[in-house]
């Protein structure tokens, strides 16, 4: 996958999240940064579908972590954005997940960005006037 992507609509989002999930390894962190629809979930959604796995996904805003298991690899995402403190995210478990031999999706990974592993795959996302996306790796 490229550095730096322009996607103009949702399944190229998804097309984009599957060509990482393809090659993604167990351990691997992606860090997703971003506003509200920006597209993080959609890349999220394409990640999954990339790691061979048919769950539905959906953004964890209100559950804080979505597991999907029927992959090659176990994948753990999450949403920081209601998180108020890097405590609440220990307490849910956090450094368990990191310890687990998957992968850990991280929308609104900006908020702790002390709590995420040295060897992170970093994203951004910016949306334009013209309402493409722009996809940024760091």
């Amino acid at each position: 996958m490229s550095d730096c992507l322009s996607i103009s609509d949702e399944a190229g989002m998804i097309a984009a999240g599957a060509d990482l999930g393809a090659s993604l390894e167990a351990g691997s962190v992606v860090a997703l940064c971003g506003d509200l629809g920006a597209g993080k979930t959609h890349f999220s959604k394409g990640i999954v579908s990339g790691i061979g796995a048919d769950d539905a996904v959906s953004s964890p805003t209100f559950s804080l972590v979505n597991e999907y298991r029927s992959g090659r690899l176990p994948v753990f995402h999450f949403d920081f954005y209601r998180l108020e403190s890097a405590d609440e995210l220990i307490q849910i478990g956090w450094d368990d997940y990191l310890d687990e031999e998957g992968v850990v999706i991280v929308e609104w990974a900006d908020k702790f960005p002390g709590l995420l592993p040295e060897e992170v795959i970093r994203y951004d996302f910016t949306v334009g006037e013209d309402q493409v996306r722009t996809l940024r790796k760091r």
